[in-house]
């Protein structure tokens, strides 16, 4: 069972047809879908087998007039029939290399305290783990 990790625009969006279970937090919308893989700076790496995409990452590239340019890394999901298989490390080196390709000279990634597996994840690539206090706005208009 080979598995490709594949850079996903446009072009790649009818792979996203057929997604294991879990790979993702909601169901796909398909506008909501080409709208993203049509933005410049939206990044979707894709872990796919037999046709099937069993594992996704996805980062933003943020551009700043005074930072250095930085890979948002903003979600990342495997099947749980899937984990253990190093996915996520090849969909997050594809990611991180990407960005790198971009102009990103940093990458970053939150994750909740109790999330073991990505902590692990994160830990393993040498990074640092950072407090901070996010704060999350509704904008329905009022």
């Amino acid at each position: 069972m080979k598995t490709h990790i594949v850079r996903a625009g446009p072009a790649e969006a009818d792979l996203l047809a057929r997604v294991a279970v879990d790979v993702f937090d909601a169901p796909i919308e398909p506008q909501k879908l080409a709208t993203y893989l049509a933005q410049p700076g939206h990044l979707m790496v894709l872990a796919v087998t037999d046709g099937e995409v069993v594992g996704q990452a996805r980062g933003i590239v943020h551009r700043h007039p005074d930072l250095p340019t930085e890979l948002y890394i903003d979600n990342l999901g495997v099947t749980p029939d899937r984990r253990r298989e190093r996915l996520a490390t090849r969909m997050l080196d594809e990611l991180v290399a990407w960005g790198r390709e971009l102009g990103c000279e940093e990458a970053w990634v939150g994750t909740e305290p109790d999330n073991t597996a990505a902590r692990a994840l994160y830990d393993r690539r040498g990074a640092e783990a950072e407090t901070f206090v996010m704060y999350v706005y509704e904008l329905d208009g009022t």
